[in-house]
């Protein structure tokens, strides 16, 4: 079984591609396509998947990096001395379904993921896109000398997310992402290991190359003595021609899906909260 983990993250590696247009969907209003464009610029929306798809036989990286929190002040430079980055390459085995495995210095976190598209929004037809999103991820941080009997299914977690999203006009799109994550391992022994979250994220295009998104995630069976909180992020698409510059603040550190959902620890109000970023770039 440990292998059949370990080739699922590998797999999308040993495919290759060819360069496309990063965003040649993203903004075009042709009424006349039976579809609507695409609802997000970006892969993410901030920390959730948008229900944007790699198209078939490209190859993204994509580049997250977040600082520590801003409330630290000059200690540590702002966060600068305490940020995590993830590696994560994506390929699309067709328009509809893709590939992605991984790395984040989170936790030595290694992830693979699964994305597909079950319905699109079309132009007056069907009036959202509806994308599933799964991934199976590896904790290799914990360490068998502090946790004894620590087994191999114990470094596991699991993420389906179900995307909904639609683009209301030109200018605005909404998203609904109800979640399930479970992790085999938990930080509160309180807490349940299958946990529950509702999603909702949005962007606002400004001009031709910015917008501003939002996404929140509500969690629902959250343990009572957690020190954990519910994500809240908010930043800026900037498209360049050949990939997406996205920045953003948000009080949860992690990016993988189970760590930012159930491991948040920042507080909007007092000023603890991170900045990051996401760069995108296709091949």
């Amino acid at each position: 079984m440990k292998f059949i983990y370990i080739l699922l993250l590998l797999f999308p590696l040993i495919i290759l591609s060819q360069e496309e247009d990063l965003l040649s969907e993203i903004d075009n209003t042709d009424n006349s396509k039976e579809y609507n464009s695409a609802a997000f610029k970006g892969l993410k929306i901030v920390n959730f998947e948008s229900t944007k798809m790699v198209s078939k036989k490209e190859l993204y990286f994509v580049v997250s990096h977040r600082f520590g929190s801003v409330k630290t002040g000059f200690d540590d430079f702002f966060g600068l001395d305490q940020a995590v980055t993830r590696l994560n390459f994506l390929y699309g085995i067709s328009d509809g379904i893709n590939l992605g495995i991984s790395r984040s210095s989170f936790l030595k976190i290694y992830e693979s993921s699964l994305k597909l598209r079950l319905l699109r929004q079309r132009n007056n037809g069907f009036p959202f896109t509806v994308v599933s999103s799964n991934n199976i991820l590896i904790n290799t941080a914990l360490d068998k000398d502090l946790l004894p009997g620590l087994d191999f299914t114990n470094r596991l977690g699991y993420t389906s997310q179900l995307l909904i999203s639609r683009k209301v006009n030109k200018n605005f799109s909404l998203q609904l992402m109800p979640t399930f994550f479970h992790d085999n391992l938990v930080q509160v022994d309180e807490q349940e290991n299958s946990q529950f979250v509702i999603g909702i994220g949005g962007r606002h295009k400004l001009t031709k190359r910015f917008s501003i998104n939002f996404d929140y995630g509500y969690h629902l069976n959250r343990a009572e003595n957690s020190p954990f909180v519910n994500p809240l992020s908010i930043g800026i698409d900037i498209e360049t021609g050949g990939h997406v510059f996205q920045l953003h603040f948000t009080n949860a550190q992690p990016m993988n899906t189970n760590g930012f959902l159930g491991q948040a620890t920042g507080d909007w109000g007092s000023g603890d909260f991170f900045f990051g970023f996401n760069l995108s770039r296709v091949f």
